[in-house]
């Protein structure tokens, strides 16, 4: 198994001999305005992919999309990704797709098998109060197959009760978390800070922590090299890929 970061949230996941792609956003640097009502605003993304987006969806078999946020789905991604590969999503979003001529989009309600993997939805916070109301729902998934680790990507989710109930449940070998500590200018950060993170690792430290989701969308504010401080001083172990990096199990 191997888990490529390529941007963002953006993953290339080769699972029991399968290549899986994860929430693409495969925009040019720029393309996309500022997020409304957020700090530093700045067209985003803020750096350009590592590849062209030609290469990321070459090879793939399937696509997971855990919300469509345009930080996980966008426009370019609607356009590279072919129309006619099996596309797992929220039962919420399954219009969406078939709107876009996703000829093999199927809704995730619990679990579905899939090839020899077995994809399980779990659910998260994506922050507080009524921010976190206005953005639901989003999911996380599970990846299970008996020659393989146990991956739960945990989508856009502060830790929450949710996230612990999940990794409980799974026993996840790999965690991939969504940092970046995202926010508004007003409310509570809507994707993990670091202290979420150090959570995360302190509530399975058997397993292998790795954040993503930061330095490309302008409201995303907690950076790299803030993270590892953060998680150097709890004595926790947490990957940290860069983009287009690839890490191998």
């Amino acid at each position: 198994m191997q888990i490529q970061l390529i941007r963002h949230a953006t993953l290339l996941i080769e699972y029991a001999d399968m290549r899986l792609l994860v929430d693409p956003m495969l925009s040019d640097a720029g393309a996309m305005p500022p997020i409304e009502n957020s700090p530093q605003p700045r067209p985003n993304p803020l750096v350009p992919l590592p590849c062209p987006a030609t290469d990321v969806v070459s090879g793939v078999q399937a696509v997971l999309v855990t919300h469509t946020h345009r930080d996980h789905w966008d426009d370019a991604a609607i356009q590279f990704v072919p129309k006619d590969l099996p596309l797992f999503c929220q039962p919420e979003d399954l219009a969406k797709m078939e709107a876009v001529h996703f000829v093999n989009a199927a809704p995730v309600h619990e679990a579905k098998n899939w090839s020899t993997i077995c994809i399980t939805r779990t659910g998260g916070q994506h922050g507080t109060g009524e921010i976190a109301r206005k953005l639901a729902p989003v999911s996380g998934c599970v990846l299970q197959n008996a020659a393989e680790p146990t991956v739960y990507v945990a989508g856009d989710t502060i830790w929450c009760e949710e996230v612990a109930e999940a990794i409980a449940k799974f026993k996840p070998n790999v965690i991939v978390v969504n940092a970046g500590g995202a926010r508004f200018l007003q409310g509570d950060p809507i994707t993990m800070t670091a202290e979420d993170v150090i959570q995360v690792c302190k509530a399975v430290p058997h397993a292998q922590v790795i954040a993503v989701h930061m330095e490309v969308i302008n409201h995303c504010l907690l950076t790299r090299k803030e993270l590892s401080h953060a998680a150097h001083k709890a004595r926790v172990k947490v990957i940290i890929p860069d983009d287009g990096e690839v890490i191998h199990f």
